[in-house]
Formats: C-alpha cells, structure tokens, sequence
C-alpha cells in the first residue's frame, strides 16, 4: 500500500483482517511503497527482474485541494505517474511478465492514454483490454483512497465522479524488453509560476493579490519538489 499502516487502521476497519488473510496464503504485505520508486527500494531488492504479474487497480496521484483531476495546472501528475511506474517495474519484472492496470474508461486523471503510451514507452506490450466486471478479480471494493474513506465507499448513493461501474477497464500488458538500452523517461513538467498567477479557475482563480501568490508560490514548491529526485533505477 501507497499509506502507511496507522493511516489504513483509521480509514478502514477491515485492514486488519485484510492483512491477516492475505498473510495465511503466504502474502508478504509492505506499507508506505511508492510504485514509481520500487527500484529504489531496499524492500525489493530482492525482487531483480523475478515478478511474474503486477495488478494496480485504480492508479491516482493524488487530489490537489480546489482543482479537479483533469485541470491543466495539476492533470501531469496523473502522466507521470504511468510514466515512471512503467519504467521502475522494469528493474522487477521478468520478461513476459504480465502487469494489468484497471481505471475507467473515462477518468480525466489517469486516462487511458497515459496508461498505453507510458507501458509502450517501457516495452510493456499490450495484449488485451477487458471490462473490469468481467475480471477474475471483480468483487474487488473500491475506495476514495482518503479521508472519505472512514465515513462512506463509492458506490453507496452515488457515482464515484460520475464513473460508471460498468465503464471501468482492466488494460493488460505483457513485458517484452528489446535488449536495447532506454532512454532516459522523460516526465511532464508542472507549469510555471507565472502561468499559476495567470490561473483564473480552480483554487488559484478564487484568490487574488497577495493570497494568490502565496498559494501559486505554495504549489509550485511542491510540485517542483515532485518532479525531483530519484525515482527509478
């Protein structure tokens, strides 16, 4: 899981037992594992090139109060996060191992087409993309994936984003590497500071002055702050 433990426990009453199931059919569980950062991580060092099949349901990078998923100023965080989650699994995966990403078919954050041009960037081959409720694993119960989560679940009284069930996709990929070196994964980079102060929507369109600034100086940090370091191997 992306959370750590204490956070889980708050949000969901069930992961003990979660956990305990998953552990009585030989799982190894890990907590606070960042996917675009697996190769870096000494938990799976381990796992060199030994993976035979990688399942993420639902990928997300994360809300940004005041904006929607699909806005300008923070829908890159969606791309790379296929980019960079694509290319860390390479250090992991055995070759024709199969990696399969569920998401609906409309989501405006991960969008399909981030899903099949970061695995075609990263020799992950498509092979097939079936609906989701025709997956062995349907019964899968979604989540908000926040603070939400302690008090309701999508699907009671409503649409998750207006995502329909029967819209959501499980995209298949099977890892065919060339041989030949990659190059370097390029990432989308955020928008400037400038075009923050320009914003006239979302977060950054209800504040003016001295407040806007501060919360487009606020963002850009943070998003700067994303974009660097190490995240694959």
């Amino acid at each position: 899981t992306f959370e750590n433990l204490e956070t889980l426990q708050e949000r969901y009453k069930e992961i003990d037992d979660t956990i305990v199931k998953l552990e009585e059919h030989f799982a190894e569980v890990h907590h606070g594992v960042d996917c675009t950062r697996i190769a870096m991580d000494d938990r799976f060092k381990g796992l060199q090139k030994d993976l035979d099949a990688v399942y993420y349901n639902y990928p997300h990078a994360g809300a940004v109060g005041g904006f929607f998923d699909g806005h300008p100023v923070v829908n890159w965080r969606h791309e790379n996060l296929m980019r960079l989650f694509f290319r860390a699994l390479r250090s992991c995966m055995r070759p024709g191992g199969v990696v399969k990403v569920a998401s609906n078919a409309g989501a405006v954050g991960v969008r399909f087409s981030y899903i099949m041009s970061s695995a075609m960037q990263n020799e992950f081959e498509h092979i097939e993309t079936m609906p989701f409720q025709q997956w062995q694993l349907h019964r899968y119960g979604r989540s908000y994936g926040d603070r939400r989560d302690t008090y309701k679940r999508p699907g009671e009284g409503e649409q998750y984003n207006a995502q329909r069930a029967d819209s959501d996709m499980v995209y298949c990929f099977a890892y065919k590497p060339s041989g030949a070196p990659l190059a370097r994964q390029q990432i989308r980079m955020p928008p400037t500071y400038r075009t923050m102060l320009g914003c006239t929507d979302g977060a950054l369109g209800e504040r003016q002055g001295e407040s806007k600034k501060k919360l487009a100086t606020e963002l850009y940090k943070r998003f700067m702050q994303e974009c660097s370091g190490v995240h694959v191997g």
